[in-house]
């Protein structure tokens, strides 16, 4: 190569409308209507090689789950151990191609899924993760997209950034991938995230085992799909469909084994990490441990907050994909004076929601996940319907006769110690806490004491003193902050996404600060005219 490339600059993909007659629109229900034509075979991807092993599970829609859509092969620890073959046979290929050739492998995937990808990937994730046509553009079709983008830019000011040289000597910086195979573990409720967590190792040289959730394999075979359309080669992203515990049997006991990159509970990230200490003698390199855990997102208002703006926050913050957001608002501190005007307006908007299939483009709201999640839920929701110090404001219908649909529900609550005021519940039910107007600094230290988690978190004030206290005291609640707006949304580019304390290790995916995690720098120092001589000059005689 006798050239430095640079990239074109990447841009947000815009978010397309879905409005009735749109063009997208058609595309997308002649997608969806297809997906749901057949039962797709989904197999396993071990070194560019579909493997199918028999033992078949099924995919169904959370909002319809007695329709199968799929039927995927569930492998073993023999699949996992072909995977991690695989991933490092590839791996002195791959980190080999020059950065400029892995890069143009990811922009290409985002241009297949901007074009001709876009409705199919847009399908999957609606079906398979119950999402409605907004939430599913945002996330697997636009974050995605911007993933891919903006990390192979992020790539390009990597590898231009150099050490000074003194006279006489040059000095480099080459950022290696990590000696060894990184394993992705990826959640179901953002088909973005469960891109973006093998894909960006490999851009930076690494090879990959990837695990998805099953309840995400219908959208994770798409991305899969265009990964090898877009020119990925056999054994850089190996795609896996094996539970958490097999997996972890053999990827941390491996001594090639040279980090994970995670997406989802904090119980289970915990474990990993206790896993990964007790092994650390088994590696071969200290591995990197890149973590996006849970959260218990708040949204706290000031007594000068728009009424109107707060609770269109709470609404779109709280219920929007159910609440299945790591970032999804779980509880709110309003003061007791703008509770009148907030109550009403919440019960307008909640009287207007809509909440079926993701095939009705009318409905905002549509299932969890899982009967595990549904369950769960249920069960939050009918404690506080005898609790003595909650009271079930809002909402509060379960139903699961045709698919897992929890109503959006509002938990008003007099201790702010509530167990929903603190634990995080994964779903369409947010708890309010009321405190009394003069006490907005005692609230700031409700908000940042109550909860092991720190995401992200709102605060809704006109008042920019108001705003700088909050600002100030919730330093360390939220790595992710907001000024009256909801505390989701974060884009690629604009709001790298973290969280710190029981919410992970705030690396920041879609930033530059997660790409160095999957580097391994090496200063490379040469000097023209080296020294001939032992003696250095002070050892001369006066």
């Amino acid at each position: 190569m006798n050239a430095i490339f640079q990239l074109p600059k990447p841009v947000n993909e815009p978010v397309l409308s879905y409005a009735p007659g749109s063009s997208e629109r058609a595309a997308l229900k002649k997608a969806l209507a297809e997906a749901k034509s057949s039962v797709r075979d989904i197999p396993m991807i071990i070194g560019g090689q579909e493997v199918r092993t028999g033992n078949t599970k099924t995919v169904n829609p959370p909002h319809e789950h007695k329709h199968v859509l799929a039927q995927f092969h569930a492998g073993d620890a023999g699949h996992v151990e072909q995977a991690i073959t695989a991933a490092l046979n590839a791996k002195n290929e791959w980190e080999n191609l020059s950065w400029d050739q892995r890069a143009a492998v990811f922009l290409k995937a985002a241009d297949l899924l901007a074009g001709p990808y876009r409705a199919r990937i847009n399908a999957a994730t609606m079906l398979g993760q119950s999402k409605n046509a907004f939430q599913a553009e945002i996330d697997s079709a636009c974050e995605l997209i911007d993933f891919l983008r903006f990390n192979a830019a992020f790539a390009e000011q990597i590898y231009t950034q150099q050490s000074i040289s003194s006279p006489g000597i040059w000095n480099r910086m080459e950022y290696r991938p990590l000696e060894g195979f990184v394993f992705a573990l990826t959640p179901f409720n953002f088909t973005a995230i469960a891109g973006n967590l093998p894909a960006s190792p490999a851009l930076m040289g690494n090879t990959v085992v990837w695990k998805p959730a099953n309840t995400q394999i219908f959208a994770a075979q798409v991305i899969m799909e265009v990964f090898m359309k877009a020119g990925l080669p056999d054994g850089v992203i190996n795609l896996v469909f094996v539970d958490g515990p097999t997996a972890g049997s053999v990827i941390f006991k491996h001594p090639d084994f040279a980090g994970i990159h995670f997406t989802g509970s904090t119980g289970v990230f915990q474990d990993v990490w206790t896993t990964i200490g007790a092994n650390i003698k088994t590696y071969k390199s200290y591995p990197r441990i890149v973590g996006e855990t849970g959260g218990k997102d708040f949204v706290i208002a000031h007594e000068s907050a728009d009424v109107e703006q707060l609770a269109v926050g709470l609404i779109r913050g709280s219920f929007e994909y159910q609440g299945q957001k790591c970032s999804a608002a779980s509880r709110a501190y309003i003061p007791k004076g703008l509770w009148p005007q907030v109550s009403a307006l919440l019960k307008k908007h909640l009287s207007e929601i809509k909440m079926g299939s993701v095939e009705d483009f009318r409905n905002l709201v549509n299932a969890v996940i899982d009967r595990k999640s549904f369950d769960k839920l249920k069960a939050y929701i009918e404690r506080a319907k005898t609790s003595p110090v909650a009271e079930v404001w809002a909402g509060g219908n379960c139903d699961d006769s045709v698919g897992y649909f929890v109503e959006p529900t509002i938990i008003l609550c007099q201790d702010p110690l509530y167990e929903t005021m603190q634990e995080e519940l994964f779903g369409p039910v947010l708890s309010v806490y009321l405190y009394e107007d003069a006490e907005f600094e005692r609230a700031l230290e409700l908000v940042d004491g109550t909860s092991p988690y720190a995401l992200t978190g709102a605060v809704f004030a006109q008042n920019r003193y108001a705003v700088d206290l909050a600002t100030k005291r919730l330093s360390n609640s939220a790595g992710n902050f907001y000024v009256n707006d909801k505390p989701t949304g974060a884009v690629v580019g604009q709001q790298p996404f973290g969280g710190a304390r029981a919410s992970g290790t705030n690396d920041k995916a879609g930033s530059i600060l997660n790409l160095f995690r999957w580097t391994s720098p090496r200063a490379i120092k040469e000097t023209w005219n080296a020294p001939i001589a032992v003696e250095y000059p002070f050892m001369g005689e006066a």
